[in-house]
């Protein structure tokens, strides 16, 4: 009798196929529930106690992401078993596949920025630099769900041949038209890989100066020293001789002084040692040289050259301001005088 039942046939399956299907999806279920609530939790325990961030970010990953495709796979298994109409079928195995490739896509992006953010972030120590890469990752993620997105359509039964075709001509024609966008876009990878400057840094772009405050994919912006920001096309800024004093190690810095005709040979042998003397002294400086360089219109001129062992421009100001106070202070001690501008007439009485 029992078996009469369940050999009874109601849409193409009998009562014991829906019987092993509903076995199949309460065994898959309660399966899943104990790997969730059970294993992974302990995994999770697991996870906290060790050093590394790689298997706590496995352990999340399965929890919100491949838990809920395992209640999917459990639903799929148990369905397959029964025999089903074309239709349903057809439209059984589009839900899936538009499911698989979500969730594939969502791991996968979750994947990639694990590992630019916790890998390769991680082992930047400049914050603007993490900034920078950053802006990778809206690029990625959409790559990533064009692929996915393809491979659904390509597993859906449409020509993907001819829809790649089709983007491909349409690809052509939006690069001729957004050329400089796309320039601008590949010139950004060329900044952030090649690190030709960062933000914070003080450069010099032909008459413009000042200090890098945001470097996006399509523009680079600047503020200037008057206070104004000033907005460069990533293009402009590759195709452009930059320099980029944050870079400089050490400055070098050239100056001329002139003294009076009157000065006499002894006075002029001890001021390139009165230089030498006063620039030794000052720290972060390192001095070169100091000559009798040339006779001037009106004055005796002496070069003087020496290091700056700093990129600050305020504190190379700080070390010629001082400079200059203990060259005026010690001419004064010697009776040597600057020269200025000044002509002298001679008269002749006849």
């Amino acid at each position: 009798m029992l078996e009469d039942i369940m050999q009874r046939t109601f849409f193409s399956n009998t009562i014991s196929d829906y019987l092993i299907a509903l076995s199949i999806l309460v065994i898959g279920v309660l399966a899943v529930m104990v790997l969730k609530h059970i294993i992974i939790k302990r995994l999770k325990v697991w996870a906290d106690k060790t050093a590394t961030t790689l298997d706590d970010f496995f352990v999340r990953i399965i929890d919100s992401k491949m838990v809920t495709v395992f209640y999917f796979g459990v639903v799929y298994l148990s369905i397959h078993t029964l025999t089903l109409g074309p239709a349903f079928t057809k439209a059984f195995d589009v839900v899936i596949a538009v499911l698989f490739t979500i969730f594939s896509a969502r791991f996968l992006v979750a994947i990639i920025n694990y590992m630019i953010e916790s890998v390769w972030l991680k082992k930047e120590g400049d914050t603007t630099r993490k900034y920078s890469i950053k802006g990778l990752l809206p690029v990625i993620n959409v790559i990533i769900w064009g692929i996915a997105i393809t491979f659904l359509l390509d597993n859906l039964g449409f020509k993907i041949s001819t829809v790649i075709a089709g983007l491909g001509i349409g690809g052509v024609a939006v690069a001729l038209a957004a050329q400089t966008v796309l320039g601008d876009l590949f010139s950004y990878f060329a900044i952030l890989f090649d690190q030709p400057f960062k933000i914070g840094d003080f450069i010099i772009v032909g008459d413009y100066l000042g200090t890098i405050e945001h470097v996006g994919i399509k523009t680079t912006r600047i503020r200037s020293l008057s206070g104004e920001q000033v907005i460069f096309s990533n293009t402009d800024l590759t195709n452009s001789r930059v320099r980029n004093y944050k870079r400089m190690n050490k400055r070098r810095v050239v100056f001329s002084l002139g003294v009076t005709y009157q000065t006499n040979l002894q006075q002029l042998k001890e001021i390139p040692v009165i230089i030498s003397g006063i620039i030794k002294s000052i720290d972060l400086t390192a001095f070169d040289r100091a000559h009798f360089f040339s006779y001037g219109d009106f004055s005796l001129i002496f070069e003087v050259v020496y290091y700056v062992l700093s990129s600050d421009y305020n504190k190379y100001m700080d070390i010629q301001q001082e400079i200059n106070l203990q060259l005026k202070e010690e001419f004064e001690k010697r009776g040597i005088e600057f020269a200025y501008p000044t002509q002298t007439l001679f008269i002749t009485k006849e």
